[in-house]
C-alpha cells in the first residue's frame, strides 16, 4: 500500500532561498522578534529543552540558544539530508543540538518532555496539519510554550510563490483557521498573543506601493500569523 505524502520538499530555488542572508534577516529573525515580544519571560522554562520543528538548515539554533539559553535543542526534520543540510549550524551552536529526521505528526519524541515547540515556516509544508498540532500538545509539558510563525494561504497561493516554490496547495489556510487548529488542539491562545504582520516580502506587491509612498493597506487578506500558545498546567486536571 502506498503511503499518502505528509510532507512537500521545496524547490531547489526554496532551498538556495533558505540560505539567504534575507530569508534570515527579513523571515526568521522577524518572525522571532514577534514572537519573543508576545512571550512572558516567566512564560518559558529556564534552560528549556526546545523543539524545532522543520528546522531545515539549522539557521534557528544560534537564534534560539541566544534568546532563551536552551539545554537541547531538537531540530526535527522530514528532510532525509537533514544531517548534511544542519550539521554544520548544530556543531556551531553553543548549545547542545540533536538531529532527528521525524515526520511533524509522528515525532517519536517523548509525551510531555519538553518545554517549547517552536514552528517557524513549517506548517504550510506539512499535509497532516491537524494531527501535528496534536504532537506539538502531546510533546509539551504541562504549561510549555507553542511559538508559532506561518504564511497562509494568500501568501501561498500568490503567483510568485506558485512559480518559485512547492507547498500542499489544498490544506492551506487563513489566519484565523491556523488559530482555530491550534486551539482546538486544546491550547490556550488570547488574543493578544496573536499577531498578524503585513511584511513587504508577502504582499502581492513586495513591498512596492509602500516604497513608492503609499499607506500599507489596513483592509487586506492576512498573509502571515504568529501566535504564542500555551498549553494548559497540570493543575486543572488534577
Amino acid at each position: 500500500m502506498i503511503e499518502t505524502a505528509r510532507f512537500v520538499e521545496e524547490t531547489r530555488f526554496g532551498n538556495w532561498f533558505l540560505k539567504t542572508k534575507v530569508w534570515k534577516r527579513s523571515v526568521l529573525v522577524r518572525a522571532l522578534d514577534d514572537l519573543q515580544r508576545l512571550v512572558l519571560p516567566q512564560a518559558i522554562a529556564a534552560k528549556p529543552r526546545i523543539v524545532d520543528v522543520g528546522c531545515g538548515f539549522g539557521h534557528s539554533f544560534a537564534e534560539l540558544a541566544q534568546r532563551f539559553s536552551p539545554s537541547v535543542i531538537v531540530g526535527l526534520d522530514a528532510d532525509p539530508g537533514l544531517q548534511e543540510r544542519a550539521g554544520e549550524e548544530a556543531k556551531a551552536c553553543p548549545c547542545e543540538v540533536q538531529l532527528k529526521e521525524a515526520n511533524a505528526a509522528r515525532t517519536g519524541l517523548p509525551d510531555a518532555d519538553f518545554d517549547v515547540v517552536f514552528c517557524h515556516q513549517t506548517f504550510h509544508h506539512i499535509v497532516e496539519q491537524e494531527a501535528a498540532m496534536a504532537e506539538f500538545y502531546r510533546i509539551l509539558k504541562p504549561g510549555g510554550v507553542l511559538l508559532f510563525a506561518e504564511s497562509t494561504k494568500y501568501y501561498i497561493h500568490s503567483l510568485q510563490i506558485r512559480l518559485l516554490f512547492r507547498h500542499p496547495m489544498e490544506v492551506q489556510k487563513t489566519a484565523d483557521e491556523y488559530i482555530a487548529i491550534v486551539r482546538k488542539a486544546g491550547f490556550n491562545v488570547p488574543d493578544n498573543k496573536v499577531s498578524l504582520p503585513y511584511l513587504w516580502w508577502s504582499r502581492p506587491d513586495i513591498g512596492a506601493f509602500e516604497w513608492m509612498g503609499f499607506k500599507v493597506p489596513t483592509k487586506r487578506n492576512e498573509t502571515l500569523v504568529n501566535l504564542v500558545a500555551v498549553k494548559p498546567a497540570a493543575s486543572s486536571a488534577q
